[in-house]
C-alpha cells in the first residue's frame, strides 16, 4: 500500500506551463471525461518535465506555497 498520495494535476485552463512544488505527480491532461491516460511523471534531478500526452510543461519550484500554481490545476477528485 502506498504511504503517500501522489498529486494529480490537470490543465483545463490550457496553460503552456504549470509550476509545481513536487517532483513526482500524475498528469491527467484535463478534467474527466476529457482526461488522457493518467501519466506518472518523476522529474528526478530535472527542474522541468513535459507530459508526453498533452505537452503541458511542468516547472518545479521548491519554494512554492501549495502543490501547484495556479492552484486550480490540482485535481481534488482523485480516488
Amino acid at each position: 500500500m502506498a504511504d503517500r498520495l501522489i498529486p494529480h494535476f490537470h490543465n483545463d485552463l490550457g496553460l503552456p506551463s504549470i509550476t509545481v512544488g513536487v517532483k513526482e505527480f500524475m498528469c491527467t491532461g484535463a478534467k474527466p471525461p476529457f482526461d488522457h491516460p493518467h501519466i506518472f511523471i518523476d522529474m528526478g534531478s530535472d527542474v522541468e518535465a513535459i507530459c508526453s500526452y498533452c505537452s503541458t510543461r511542468f516547472v518545479y519550484d521548491g519554494g512554492l506555497n501549495g502543490s501547484c500554481s495556479p492552484a486550480e490545476c490540482e485535481s481534488s477528485d482523485v480516488a
